[in-house]
């Protein structure tokens, strides 16, 4: 099996945690107390580290909000990394997927030049388009399912000639492509009328599950549909209900035990479905 997918499931088993805390670090949302440091979202990034190591499975940089500033936040997204604990997974939410050698490019920066364990990409180019990805036995490829936005109706849920909606022949490709058990899918949570069937259609794959939290989501049906019959393979991402939480901060300290508490009273509700 996968050593990503081996690492995620122990920690998951240890901790009774599906927590994956999702980076999407905004400078214009981050508190204003990180404004007077060299580097703000790279400390920000670092005190929600810091606040959630105890409940975290996983870390997810949605690579956008990193990108957006060029070579300085780049550079940023390289020092997190370094600030995550070994025993967690790093994701790179980046949603790539393009011809056999451009993926192969998208593979070498994001699973050997950064040394992510694991990345999101999409598979409507076809599997000579994810290939590269998933010649990385070792790590976890999570391919867009059936996603949380409302725009998912306009294909992922249609339906194709053989009478099944697309998410669900996404779902078989993914099955049939993956190595090493490195396979997963991402589903929205704000899909779990349809979450416990592509659970059971896929008892092998790694679910990534956003949509808790800001997107309206249920933390509980995430947890109970989403679970392999082990209680394992599946994280579920929170972002912006945990690091950007309501009131104002006049210490780090003060942020950090807001972020804390927040993390702190997920996984007490994780702990109770598990």
């Amino acid at each position: 099996m996968s050593s990503v997918r081996e690492k995620a499931n122990s920690r998951i088993s240890a901790l009774k945690s599906l927590l994956c805390v999702g980076l999407d670090s905004d400078p214009m949302k981050i508190p204003p107390i990180f404004s007077s440091y060299q580097n703000p979202v790279l400390e920000f990034n670092r005190a929600v580290i810091r606040a959630t190591a105890d409940y975290a499975v996983a870390y997810k940089l949605n690579t956008a909000f990193y990108e957006a500033r060029g070579v300085n936040g780049l550079q940023d997204m390289e020092q997190t990394l370094t600030a995550i604990p070994e025993h967690c997974m790093t994701i790179a939410d980046a949603k790539r997927a393009d011809i056999g050698n451009t993926s192969k490019m998208y593979a070498q920066a994001f699973f050997e030049h950064w040394s992510f364990d694991a990345l999101t990409v999409a598979p409507y180019m076809g599997f000579d388009s994810l290939e590269p990805f998933f010649v990385y036995e070792e790590k976890l490829v999570f391919v867009l399912c059936l996603t949380s936005n409302a725009g998912s109706a306009d294909f992922e849920e249609q339906a194709m000639v053989n009478g099944m909606p697309l998410y669900r022949n996404v779902l078989d490709k993914v099955a049939s492509w993956s190595r090493n058990g490195n396979g997963g899918v991402v589903v929205g949570a704000t899909k779990s009328h349809v979450l416990g069937d592509i659970r059971r259609n896929a008892p092998g794959l790694f679910l990534l599950i956003p949509g808790v939290g800001a997107q309206g989501g249920s933390l509980e049906d995430a947890v109970n549909l989403g679970v392999d019959a082990n209680r394992q393979s599946a994280i579920i991402n929170v972002s912006r209900a945990l690091i950007y939480p309501s009131g104002t901060f006049a210490t780090l300290d003060e942020y950090e035990q807001a972020v804390a508490t927040e993390a702190a009273n997920i996984y007490n509700e994780m702990q109770r479905v598990l």
